[in-house]
């Protein structure tokens, strides 16, 4: 350790400059992460954290709500299946909505808004309706609605109302939701007659509306999953899944995933061979004084161990001043997108970075084990 520390307080601008370099890829990888979630948390964060642990499409709406109608024969057919608990209708629409907040001057932007109805039941907590509250309380009765806790600063706070434009439909906001929206979009859990209202007050001249989606619960003794192929067998135009499968299967999802999964492999691949190529230039540069070393008597077991204490310190220090930089950063909005620090991704990274890190380095510590100390009274070194 000492060699190890007193070679880096002569190098200090080199080993600086890998530490930056270091903490710079790791700010981004952090700040790539919590985009990552942040957008998927966007897109179907009102699927995964609602009640229902079973949803039905129509198969031509591919898994899209706003996309999916049943018609009433398909609904009657998933509703008499064996296995079946409890039933309740999910519409979903997005509208052109006007906070009208006071404390925002009585008027503020308007937003394309993503309202959803379902069947309130006795509490509110029907099925389709968010998992749980952060604050407030569920809706009660019609033009209520639950929201989205992201979009509290846009005008979707406790005591707001939200009027659906065009026409005077008025919805109050009673109770806020956590990681509750839809399509990056504001949105509203409302009673099913609350969404028919609002899409009447949209289009006058809509008729006949037809829910998108059933929500339901198996029968005690049936599981989710049997539920869902029990659904599925009932009707070739029937696409129940999971509440999970749902979520994962909605279309862009996978894609995210997918694109942002190169991106993080790239990048653990640039930082262990920015440490290993670094380490390994510095060898050989002080190729004549780990000869010089080995002569005097120093054993392999140190020079190996002082290269591989300044890895993991140079790693550490990068590590910690890139979480250091992103964490300010974490705690910002980006467009309709939360950010956050994911504690449990920051040690992920941290832990894989310090094994491929030190990992590349062993090439540096090759080198150094192939020194001969006989090498010293014939002027060469580790390159040789």
């Amino acid at each position: 350790m000492y060699l190890a520390l007193k070679e880096m307080a002569r190098s200090k601008v080199r080993f600086g400059l890998l530490v930056a370099a270091i903490a710079l890829l790791v700010f981004l990888i952090l700040f790539q992460q919590s985009l990552q979630n942040g957008l998927i948390t966007g897109f179907i964060g009102a699927i995964r954290n609602q009640n229902s642990p079973v949803l039905v499409y129509s198969v031509d709406g591919q898994r899209v709500i706003q996309g999916s109608v049943l018609t009433p024969d398909l609904e009657a057919a998933a509703r008499g299946v064996d296995g079946v608990g409890e039933v309740g209708r999910i519409g979903q629409g997005t509208f052109t909505a006007l906070p009208t907040a006071e404390r925002l001057g009585g008027a503020s932007e308007t937003f394309d808004t993503s309202v959803i109805g379902y069947d309130l039941g006795e509490d509110g907590r029907g099925l389709g309706s968010p998992t749980s509250l952060s604050a407030g309380r569920y809706p009660a009765a019609d033009n209520e609605a639950v929201a989205s806790s992201s979009d509290q600063a846009s005008g979707f706070d406790l005591g707001d109302t939200i009027r659906i434009l065009p026409g005077d439909e008025v919805i109050t906001i009673v109770g806020l939701a956590d990681d509750a929206q839809l399509n990056v979009t504001p949105t509203l859990f409302a009673s099913y007659t609350t969404y028919e209202a609002a899409v009447a007050s949209a289009n006058p001249d809509a008729r006949g509306l037809l829910p998108n989606v059933l929500a339901m619960a198996p029968a005690e003794g049936t599981t989710p999953e049997q539920l869902v192929a029990n659904v599925n067998a009932a009707s070739p135009d029937l696409d129940a899944l999971t509440r999970a499968d749902a979520e994962a299967n909605t279309p862009g999802v996978s894609q995210v995933r997918q694109s942002f999964q190169l991106i993080f492999l790239l990048y653990g691949l640039v930082v262990p061979c920015v440490t290993g190529l670094f380490f390994l230039i510095v060898t050989f540069q002080k190729a004549n004084t780990l000869t010089l070393l080995r002569a005097v008597g120093a054993p392999s077991s140190r020079l190996v161990g002082s290269l591989l204490a300044q890895v993991a310190l140079i790693l550490g220090s990068g590590i910690a001043l890139g979480a250091l930089l992103y964490y300010p950063i974490s705690q910002q909005r980006l467009g309709g997108i939360q950010l956050r620090f994911e504690t449990s991704a920051a040690i992920f990274w941290a832990v894989l970075l310090l094994v491929l890190g030190v990992g590349s380095a062993l090439l540096a510590a090759r080198r150094v084990l192939a020194i001969d100390p006989i090498e010293a009274t014939t002027g060469a070194g580790v390159g040789r």
